[in-house]
């Protein structure tokens, strides 16, 4: 992508990359945002009054922030780039730590290890977001190993 990226061209990128509505939810029209970027103009992270949305990773591809992560889970359909853990796991996530396949209780079927996903609760609050480890598969079918390292976790509730 070039310096000249416009907020069009990052939605184009998250559809691209979690589906369709994806840069609508992420980068509303109505909303302003603010795109950071290099020395040479490419778009490095974009914020707005809650937090970080997303950053932009030079192999072009997001990697989401805490409030990136509510933006897709309000759009994707139930578990959908999401990794859902329950109780148990939900403390240590919201502090940042990573989340283990034993505790994994659902999973979209289409994550595959490198994706970005989000970290939620069973009752569907964000806990934190990171890149998976293992496929949808392995969460299931494993039970040790680590699923999700956790980038952000969503903090205090």
């Amino acid at each position: 992508m070039s310096g000249d990226a416009t907020l069009d061209d990052l939605r184009t990128v998250a559809d691209y990359q979690f589906g369709a509505d994806a840069g609508a939810a992420l980068f509303p029209v109505d909303e302003d945002v603010t795109v950071r970027r290099s020395t040479s103009g490419r778009p490095r992270q974009v914020t707005c009054d809650a937090g970080r949305i997303v950053s932009y990773r030079t192999d072009g591809r997001f990697t989401l922030g805490v409030e990136g992560g509510r933006r897709l889970r309000s759009v994707l359909p139930h578990p959908e780039y999401s990794v859902v853990v329950g109780d148990e796991s939900a403390p240590f996530v919201r502090d940042g730590k990573n989340v283990f396949a034993k505790f994994v209780s659902e999973v979209g079927d289409a994550v595959r290890p490198r994706d970005e996903v989000v970290v939620v609760h069973e009752d569907g609050a964000v806990l934190g977001v990171g890149r998976a480890e293992l496929a949808a598969a392995e969460m299931h079918d494993f039970s040790t190993g680590m699923a999700v390292k956790v980038r952000s976790g969503a903090g205090p509730e």
